[in-house]
């Protein structure tokens, strides 16, 4: 099987997670972009696949990215679940 990569971006109020070259829906926060792109990652996981998401930290009133961080990426493979 292959990698399901879903990266989500965007700002305030339009949001969006890309998925093999596409990022159709838009959400209107970047907690409802994480859902949607981590429930397409469960039924990938279940099919086989390994899966990476990607999220954008959240920035703070200056713009910049709280703590330095740039974003946090998840990455699963079938084979380490089920988690402890």
């Amino acid at each position: 099987m292959g990698i399901a990569k879903y990266e989500i971006s965007g700002t305030e109020g339009t949001w969006r997670v890309r998925h093999d070259g596409r990022a159709e829906n838009e959400y209107a926060t970047k907690e409802a972009a994480f859902e949607a792109a981590i429930g397409a990652a469960s039924l990938a996981i279940r099919q086989g696949h390994e899966v990476i998401v990607t999220a954008p930290a959240s920035e703070t009133t200056t713009g910049s990215p709280a703590n330095g961080v740039r974003s946090r990426t998840a990455c699963f493979a079938r084979n380490l679940l089920p988690w402890p």
